[in-house]
């Protein structure tokens, strides 16, 4: 019955079986037996990397683009294979932030043979005494098979838990043995995978729609948990319907049209953008935890009610008490404007947001900030339409968490957990999709991915690359000057990026403000990889705060 079929090949059956089209992987030595069986596979396409936790960020930023290009199409999960022990724990910083975003993530690594799990004692390389310990804490999920007819239901259950809401990465192990073994089993081609919807109750939407159908101040909050369900148009009828004010959480920003009259955007680290959300007597939060980046560091206070939408049960009123809906943020709002009455357009609201966001400009424009403001601007201007950015942690992507415009051109950033590197090879990801991307990093940031350059030219990916060279930790740097009055190991020694790129045999050219769009544009317009590199300094702006009015 094996046919020469092996344990990897089940994988593999099984993983086609439930949809995957793209898996991104890294070879070792317990893995070998896996990745025989995706050379097998001519119809499943394989995108490796040079590290792993680049590989596992690849694997985020392909699913965040797959959603959003098709957020009423089945749940995208993103396949990473990768072998045991350190191969595995490089992933789990990039896994802690598909955690803390939400991406659909769904993690495969070898293990030892099966006659050492649990052991930690039997010399194997790689081996851990607990390997799954590691991740029980980061994903939603993990799953371990000791057996080849354990791999299909193991696979299913995973991919299942990595689509039901909220989203989240997953972690699968299967031991070297049985991925070498014969396979006993029929090939797999019909394993499905049937997330359960999480629906409101009906009482409980139908309080919230009684207070804000009484509202006199409504305000929505729209997350990230808004934007992965895909409710755009529901949020945009609802707050139409309600003449409600709409902001955006850094997560959220897309959900909501950035030029509508009813946007507040998404300065959620000016005070006055955080007042004008404490102020409103109904406050809707869809899909976010109301956490440190969108309350102003937890100096949001408000003085309304609170009614919070969120898929993840523990981030109900974790921060603030409210009528808390445990749901899908889409299937809400669209049970909630089944029950809404219309309101009359009488411009206030309108007249509310203009107002916010004057007073947000005027505060920029007493900071000196014109050259930041400018740098982003300039870098907008050159992304042509539906084309996605990816952001790390860096001066500049602070500015573009509350300035960019999203209509048209949708932005990730790792603000779910914080960490360093994941633009470039999130782009990376993004571009297996067969669309191009735009990365941009610091260059701290960027000596985290920069062996992925060579990932970019060998899979001939279309990713341009932005860096932003200060010398050093730009954001540390400008917190320990305001904290202490100087900085530690925040200055860098760095290469030359445009001959580095260039040493890869990608594209590179070295840019200032004046020629950034046009350099950036070119590199964008033109197929396959490349690198812009912008010498610049950046500062960050102030926010306002409570006792600067």
């Amino acid at each position: 019955m094996t046919d020469g079929r092996t344990g990897g090949d089940l994988v593999v059956e099984t993983l086609r079986a439930l949809g995957a089209e793209t898996v991104f992987g890294l070879p070792g030595q317990h893995a070998l037996g896996l990745f025989d069986a995706l050379r097998r596979a001519p119809d499943l396409r394989l995108v490796s990397s040079r590290v792993e936790n680049n590989l596992a960020f690849a694997a985020d930023g392909h699913a965040r683009a797959r959603l959003a290009a098709d957020p009423a199409g089945p749940v995208p999960v993103t396949p990473v294979v990768v072998s045991t022990g350190p191969g595995a724990l490089l992933t789990l910083a990039s896994l802690q932030e598909s955690r803390a975003a939400s991406v659909p993530v769904l993690g495969i690594s070898s293990q030892v043979p099966v006659a050492g799990l649990g052991g930690g004692r039997h010399g194997y390389l790689h081996e851990l005494p607990d390997q799954q310990a590691s991740f029980r804490d980061v994903v939603k999920s993990v799953h371990v098979v000791r057996t080849a007819s354990q791999v299909p239901g193991a696979l299913r259950a995973a991919w299942e838990s990595a689509a039901t809401v909220p989203y989240g990465p997953v972690w699968v192990e299967i031991p070297q043995d049985v991925l070498l073994a014969p396979a006993e089993l029929p090939p797999i081609t019909s394993a499905t995978a049937r997330p359960a919807p999480l629906e409101p109750l009906p009482e409980l939407v139908d309080e919230a729609a009684r207070l804000l159908a009484g509202a006199e101040n409504p305000v929505v909050l729209a997350g990230g948990g808004a934007a992965r369900a895909g409710a755009e148009p529901e949020l945009l009828e609802l707050a139409e319907a309600l003449r409600a004010p709409v902001l955006s959480t850094f997560g959220g920003k897309g959900v909501f049209p950035w030029e509508h009259p009813l946007s507040g955007q998404s300065w959620l680290e000016d005070w006055h953008s955080t007042e004008f959300l404490a102020a409103a007597d109904v406050l809707l939060v869809l899909g976010s935890g109301l956490g440190e980046l969108t309350s102003n560091y937890h100096r949001f206070a408000p003085r309304g009610r609170v009614v919070q939408v969120e898929a993840d049960a523990g981030k109900l009123e974790s921060n603030h008490p409210a009528l808390g809906l445990h749901a899908d943020v889409k299937l809400l709002l669209s049970a909630l404007l089944e029950r809404l009455p219309r309101r009359e357009p009488d411009g206030r609201a309108e007249r509310a947001v203009a107002d916010l966001l004057a007073r947000v400009r005027a505060r920029l424009a007493a900071q000196d900030l014109e050259l930041e403001q400018r740098v982003l601007t300039e870098v907008r201007a050159a992304v042509p339409e539906g084309t996605p950015s990816f952001w790390d942690m860096t001066m500049l992507g602070y500015w573009a968490w509350s300035a960019w415009n999203t209509d048209g051109a949708p932005m990730h950033s790792a603000q779910g957990a914080g960490g360093l590197g994941f633009g470039l090879p999130a782009a990376l990801g993004a571009a297996a999709t067969g669309r191009p991307a735009l990365a941009v990093s610091g260059d701290g940031g960027a000596m985290y991915g920069i062996a992925e350059l060579a990932t970019a030219v060998q899979h001939d990916l279309d990713v341009t690359w932005l860096v932003v060279d200060d010398g050093g930790y730009g954001i540390l740097r400008e917190y320990l000057t305001d904290a202490f009055g100087e900085t530690t190991a925040t200055e860098l020694a760095r290469p030359d990026f445009v001959a580095l790129a260039s040493a890869f045999g990608v594209p590179a050219v070295r840019t200032d403000p004046d020629r950034l769009r046009a350099d950036l544009a070119g590199a964008l317009r033109t197929p396959g990889p490349s690198v812009v590199v912008l010498p610049q300094r950046l500062r960050l702006f102030a926010p306002t705060h409570l006792d600067q009015g």
